[in-house]
Order: C-alpha cells, then structure tokens, then sequence
C-alpha cells in the first residue's frame, strides 16, 4: 500500500479498552476514527470521508450488522468488516446479505491479519471509485461524441 495514502478508518465498539487497543494498533498506519456505538458511529461519518469501517457485532441497542445495515444508503461507498467474539453462522449470512461486509473476523484480531485486511478493503475502496470515477467521464465522453454526431460534424 502506498504510505503517502492516508485511509480513514472508523472502528465501532462498545467496548472502550477495545477502541483504545484498536487506535493504539492501528494509529499509526491509518487515520483512526473510534466510536462506542452506532449513533457515534453516524455522526463520525457524517463528519469524516472514511473509506473502512470495522465495527463489533454485540453491541447493547444495535448490532453491528443492524449499524451497517441502516448506513448503507446514505454511506455506501466504505468498505465493510465485522468483528465478534462470537461463532455465530447466521451472523455471518445477515453480515454480508444485509450489511454488505467484505469480511468477518473473529475477536481477538490478530494485529497483522486485521491490519491487512484494512489494506485489502482500501484497495477495494480505491477500485471502485476510481470505476467510478472512469465511468462517469466515458459517459461525458460519449455524450460529447453524440452531440457532434447530431450536429452532422466531420471527424
């Protein structure tokens, strides 16, 4: 990953040492952003361009997936990972249908796996708007090349 890339990463936890242990991690390789619960977590995105959010799973009033979940269609673009302690299929099936993660770790992260994945999700984050970004001016592109043919202009 380029060094010269500052990625936002919001970290979602009700758990605060888990929030002080992940930005002691992870402070230095990203921007962190911490929250300890899904309304911090909003107001965090309303307020930041994040690219990566990493939230728990358990979390007193909303759940991990349910936090994903309802940010969606206001912040569709981060990238999505889930964290639990906790071994559970049918959190994973809602994780990824309903929160659209990109991946679910299991509690406690390994540093440099979690680290990694991070990386990878940015990547993913990167991919995508620069697609973005290509298609928006093809289409530009395409609308100018129409109007000159309209206009009956030679090439």
């Amino acid at each position: 990953m380029n060094s010269d890339t500052s990625v936002n990463v919001l970290y979602v936890d009700d758990e605060v040492h888990n929030l002080n242990a992940f930005k002691a991690s992870f402070r230095r390789k990203f921007n962190v952003f911490i929250a300890n619960s899904a309304v911090e977590g909003r107001k965090v995105l309303e307020a930041e361009d994040i690219h990566v959010i990493v939230t728990d799973q358990r979390m007193p009033v909303t759940t991990g997936i349910e936090f994903l979940e309802s940010i969606i269609p206001d912040f569709p673009d981060p990238i999505r990972i889930l964290l639990t302690g906790y071994a559970d299929i049918n959190a994973v099936i809602d994780a990824i249908n309903k929160g659209q993660v990109y991946r679910y770790i299991q509690k406690p992260w390994m540093e440099d796996d979690l680290r990694i994945n991070i990386e990878k999700a940015f990547e993913l984050y990167t991919l995508r708007k620069d697609n973005r970004d290509l298609t928006a001016s093809l289409i530009v592109a395409n609308e100018k090349l129409e109007n000159l043919l309209r206009m009956g202009t030679d090439f």
